[in-house]
């Protein structure tokens, strides 16, 4: 058998049938080495040529532009749905399959969840799995209408899926005042949980906007909360609670001052933070959120990628 035949057969049987190389070897009474030889220089030689499909493509392309633009440790870029309402599926999909791999390689002891409806559909679609020493913590204050912004449900059913120990922070997203919230996080059990949050090993979190698709504007923020003065003072949107301008710094609002979540200072001594979120209404919050460094993963739909990319 000549050498082209060699390149060939061993390219076909890696390839089109899907054997590994020692398979090969065994088949072709090769070397593994000489195997892996063969299968580079048929790649060289224009033997073997592989084509991907553009949307998939184009995608991994999307995420090494924001890997490197935002400085990411990672960035998962997923389709944009024809029908805006079928987004938050999308995004749960494609981040359930992330946290899913990082959960088998990096085996955490603890991770840190907000609430949201992208988080909802996340934990629908992640595998069950058994993780008895795996500590799940919820990492803000909730309501307790809705199950995408119960911060007890989110937690619970990523704790459930994951068979792990489930930490709950009792508290709401907002104490009334930062009298109130300062009363709240001063008692020693507040002050235990809030430090807990941060010592974990991932964080995941989606971000919220500044209009009323935000379910924290319709159903979170306390009576009397003006929205047309949080735009006026720069807000783009909210992460943790947290109102930010468009380079990711905390305005100077009592809504900052009364939020029941860790300092943002505290959330970026997390090493992995995954940020999920997309869509044009989100497009503001999700730049500034990167600008400023405040993830170092990000999940979000193609359209919204490239709209960050060219808006940097």
């Amino acid at each position: 058998m000549d050498q082209m035949d060699l390149l060939v057969k061993a390219s076909w049987l890696y390839y089109a049938e899907g054997l590994t190389q020692a398979e090969i070897g065994d088949r072709m009474n090769l070397t593994r080495r000489r195997v892996n030889e063969l299968i580079a220089m048929a790649l060289k030689e224009g033997v073997v040529r592989i084509t991907f499909r553009a949307g998939a493509a184009e995608n991994v392309e999307l995420e090494a532009k924001l890997r490197k633009t935002f400085n990411l440790e990672d960035a998962v870029v997923l389709p944009t749905p024809v029908d805006p309402a079928q987004l938050h599926c999308i995004l749960g999909r494609g981040a359930a399959a992330y946290l899913d791999r990082m959960i088998d390689v990096r085996k955490p002891r603890s991770i840190g969840v907000g609430w949201g409806a992208t988080l909802r559909e996340t934990v629908r679609q992640m595998t069950a799995r058994s993780a008895p020493d795996l500590d799940v913590r919820s990492m803000m204050g909730g309501l307790t209408r809705g199950s995408e912004i119960n911060t007890f449900e989110i937690v619970h059913s990523f704790a459930a899926v994951l068979n792990a120990r489930c930490h709950y922070l009792a508290a709401p997203i907002y104490a009334g005042s930062p009298a109130s919230r300062e009363a709240i996080t001063s008692q020693p059990v507040f002050q235990d949980l809030l430090q807990k949050i941060c010592d974990v090993d991932i964080s995941f979190l989606s971000v919220g906007d500044v209009t009323l698709k935000s379910l924290q504007v319709k159903y979170g923020l306390p009576a009397g909360t003006d929205i047309q003065h949080l735009l006026a003072l720069g807000a783009v949107g909210d992460v943790l609670g947290r109102y930010l301008d468009s380079q990711g710094r905390p305005i100077k609002h009592s809504l900052n001052c009364e939020v029941v979540s860790p300092e943002l200072e505290s959330y970026r001594k997390i090493p992995c933070r995954i940020i999920a979120s997309g869509g044009a209404h989100k497009l503001a919050i999700l730049r500034a959120v990167l600008r400023a460094e405040l993830a170092t993963v990000v999940i979000t739909d193609a359209e919204s990628a490239k709209m960050m990319i060219e808006e940097t």
